[in-house]
Formats: C-alpha cells, sequence, structure tokens
C-alpha cells in the first residue's frame, strides 16, 4: 500500500463468464482528493466502487482502502466509508427522519445517545430538514437521493463514495451537493465521485481516473488531464500552398480535412461585414510537449519571414471533453 493514498487498486478485475466488466484496473486515489470517477454508462465504474466496498468480489487484483486490505479488514475499515451506490433504498412510508433513524440503529459502531443531533446535522447538511418529516414515499427523486447521501453522512467519514450523486437532481441541488462536496474535502475527508457527467466532474473534483469498456485509460490530477491534450495552430491565409511548406519545415503538418474555402461574397442586399480573407489551414503541434516544440510566435515570424500572409491565427488545446471523447471513443453527457 502505497502512502498517502485512500484508495489503491492493483490489477483489479472482474469477469462474468468470458466477459471482462473491469480489466486490471490500477486506481491511485489520493487522500484529501475529491476524485472523479468518469467514463460512459458501461464502462465498468459502478462494479469497480462494489469490489471496492466488498460488496462484489474480485476476479483478481487487491484492493486497499484506507490503508487497509480488502475484503479482510471489511469490519474495521467500513465505519470510517461512508457511500451511495446505485441508487438509495428506503422504507416508502416512513419519513426521512424515521428511515434515517432505522438505518443508523443498524450499524454495529454507532452511538444511540446522539443519534437524534446526527439525523437532524445530516438532513440539514443536505437541505431536506423541511422534508423531515414527510413519508418517502412523496420524496422526488432527487430528494431521495440528496437523503441517500445523508445516510452516507450520519456518522464522521474518512472516505465517501457517490456513485451519481447527482443523478435527478434539478440546477439547484446539484450545485448544493457540489457545495457539500467540497465542503467535506475541505474538511479532511476524501470524495471518490463517479459519474457520466463531464460538466459536473470538471466542476468539482481535483483529480479523475476514465475508463473506457472495463479499462482505466487515464488518472491524475484534472490539471494535467486538461494537458494531455494536443494543441493546433488555425491559420487563415490566401497563400495557402507557401504556409503549408513553411509549417513543414518547421515538422507541423496540416491535418487533412481542415482546409477551408474562401467565404463567399455577401450578397448585395447585404451590409459588407468584416470576413477572414483566405483558407484555413490546421496543424498539430506536438502532443503534451512542455513547453511546445515550436513557439506559436516563431512559427509567425517563419511565415511572415517566407511572404506568407497571415490573417488570422489562433492556439487551440484541446478541452476537457474532447480529451476524454478520445480517450473513450464515446460520448459524454456534459450537462445536467
Amino acid at each position: 500500500m502505497s502512502a498517502g493514498l485512500a484508495i489503491e487498486t492493483r490489477g483489479l478485475s472482474k469477469h462474468f463468464g468470458r466477459q471482462a466488466a473491469v480489466d486490471s484496473v490500477d486506481l491511485a486515489v489520493p487522500h484529501g482528493s475529491v476524485f472523479g470517477f468518469l467514463g460512459p454508462n458501461g464502462s465498468g465504474k459502478t462494479t469497480t466502487i462494489r469490489m471496492l466496498l466488498g460488496l462484489a468480489a474480485a476476479s483478481a487484483g487487491t484492493v486497499h482502502l484506507l490503508g487497509q486490505e480488502m475484503p479482510g479488514k471489511l469490519h474495521d475499515v467500513l465505519p470510517r466509508v461512508g457511500a451511495l451506490v446505485e441508487g438509495p433504498a428506503f422504507y416508502p412510508f416512513l419519513s426521512g427522519a424515521a428511515n434515517l433513524h432505522r438505518l443508523d440503529a443498524a450499524g454495529p459502531h454507532t452511538v444511540p445517545a446522539t443519534r437524534k443531533a446526527r439525523v437532524q446535522r445530516a438532513l440539514e447538511r443536505v437541505g431536506l430538514e423541511h422534508a423531515a418529516g414527510k413519508r418517502v414515499h412523496a420524496y422526488s427523486l432527487g430528494m431521495k437521493q440528496r437523503l441517500g447521501i445523508a445516510n452516507a453522512l450520519l456518522s464522521p467519514r474518512d472516505l465517501l463514495v457517490l456513485d451519481e450523486p447527482t443523478n435527478g437532481l434539478d440546477p439547484q441541488g446539484t450545485r448544493e451537493v457540489r457545495n457539500l462536496v467540497r465542503s467535506l474535502a475541505h474538511e479532511g475527508t476524501t470524495v471518490f465521485v463517479s459519474s457520466h457527467l463531464l460538466a459536473e466532474v470538471d466542476q468539482m473534483c481535483t483529480h479523475a481516473a476514465v475508463m473506457s469498456a472495463g479499462k482505466l485509460v487515464a488518472q491524475g490530477p484534472l490539471a494535467e488531464l486538461r494537458q494531455a491534450g494536443s494543441t493546433r495552430l488555425r491559420l487563415v491565409t490566401p497563400d495557402g500552398g507557401a504556409a503549408r511548406q513553411v509549417l513543414a519545415r518547421l515538422g507541423l503538418v496540416p491535418e487533412p480535412g481542415h482546409a477551408e474555402p474562401r467565404p463567399a461574397e455577401p450578397r448585395q442586399a447585404e451590409p459588407a461585414r468584416a470576413r477572414p480573407d483566405g483558407e484555413t489551414i490546421v496543424a498539430a503541434m506536438v502532443e503534451g510537449a512542455q513547453p511546445p516544440a515550436v513557439l506559436p510566435e516563431d512559427v509567425v515570424a517563419h511565415l511572415v519571414q517566407a511572404g506568407v500572409r497571415v490573417r488570422g491565427f489562433a492556439v487551440e488545446r484541446e478541452s476537457l471533453e474532447d480529451r476524454f471523447v478520445a480517450l473513450t471513443g464515446e460520448g459524454f453527457d456534459v450537462a445536467q
């Protein structure tokens, strides 16, 4: 077990017959981080979480939570872990508060004398104090989701595992959960958040990992994942042939299919508008080079020295969405 990690897996795998739902996953989740576990639906995220928590047996590999090997130290570790996995399940004809009282009483390490205060505190933290006495069958999906998070917060936790915590929440509820996660991390809790909503992870997390078809395809600090994508130069010039020659000498080969023809002249009836006049050439820079192999200002200088007229020039870096789509080959939901 590596020091400084709240979760560590080595070669973690789960097979259903010949199908590998999770294939040799090596996770490294730092203490105190908000760790986004990203991937399209069906990529193996929930199966991985179930193995982390001892809810499913691994076919191969090892799991350590909070420095302890799982599932061997399950009874020592789980009281320090709060979890919301695959949606909350409650008694529908009991109130939200009554459900939390029952769930807390089922824990072997809970303290009865402080139960009422802890239930009230948990309901307040997720914004459900006004609905504490309402029967759960009358709760919306978002309210049930928040009640599930409240259950995970009934006792102080060193690690919180949330599987799709903003599922079913309206924008206001989503913001509340986001702020709650940040406050928990500020207090020292490690928060492991599984999601297919890229925008939420981008705003909430400090680190992330990306799953695709059961495999871990990337992980690390979110800032590093953003920087790992390619950088492209976009040039608008009427001297396309000469520009390509200069770019080729600099090792920047224009990408096929990106040349855009000179825009048509505006119709006589329309007022004249300023437009870039020429074709657009896009060339990729060396991926991941820090600093880039060729600086953008040097590219412009070489173009001008060669007599290429530069009508427009921009440096474009892949967005986080572009990067993750490139890693998984699939799209992410980017809005709630």
